[in-house]
């Protein structure tokens, strides 16, 4: 399906833009089948001093999509940043086995806060849409076995929290608390939409 956006006749359709090359959210968001491009934002993801996770992920979401403007004169820029927390604990990608191992003790039994940022940025018109959504999930209380088998199957060391949702990670979970059950993988859909549309784009 080719996306669609009302403009006049004489100004040429933006194209759609994902800010990411997280192999996750090009799978979320080609479920809309709108045409897109990908594209490596190069944002420095370090939090400022004192910054707050709902803070740092709506500022890294809109820095990601704002670096397409050099690249896309003309498109709406998609971008995304997710955080897991557990209480004041942040848990970022694990990156390794024996971190992830640690994340999941800390995890097991306990109730994780996906935050997930979300900007769509036009990047002919500076028109900006930022939001942040929060999708809970309340993990089982696991032993080390449950935890090393989850590891060898599903290896989700690239995934903020140690585990994946549209996996076997589900497997994990005692219940999960939200409105967008597409957060959690990084890219909450419905609110995206919502987006898109407002932004002169036709979804459906």
């Amino acid at each position: 399906m080719t996306a669609h956006t009302a403009q006049s006749p004489n100004v040429p359709t933006p194209i759609l833009v994902l800010a990411s090359t997280s192999p996750f959210r090009r799978e979320v968001l080609q479920r809309l089948r709108l045409d897109f491009e990908t594209f490596a934002p190069g944002v420095d993801e370090t939090a400022l001093a004192g910054e707050t996770p709902p803070d740092l992920v709506r500022r890294l979401a809109q820095l990601k999509a704002c670096s397409a403007q050099q690249r896309y004169p003309n498109a709406l820029s998609i971008g995304s940043d997710q955080m897991a927390v557990i209480g004041d604990t942040v848990l970022g990608k694990p990156g390794h086995h024996d971190q992830a191992v640690e994340q999941l003790r800390m995890a097991s039994g306990q109730r994780v806060d996906f935050l997930t940022g979300l900007c769509v940025f036009n990047t002919a018109n500076g028109e900006m849409q930022t939001a942040i959504e929060v999708f809970s999930v309340l993990f089982r209380v696991l032993s080390d076995e449950q935890i090393e088998r989850y590891l060898r199957k599903d290896e989700p060391y690239n995934c903020a929290g140690s585990f994946k949702s549209e996996g076997f990670g589900i497997a994990l979970l005692e219940r999960m608390e939200g409105s967008d059950p597409t957060s959690v993988i990084g890219l909450p859909l419905i609110r995206l939409v919502r987006m898109l549309e407002k932004a002169g784009m036709e979804v459906i």
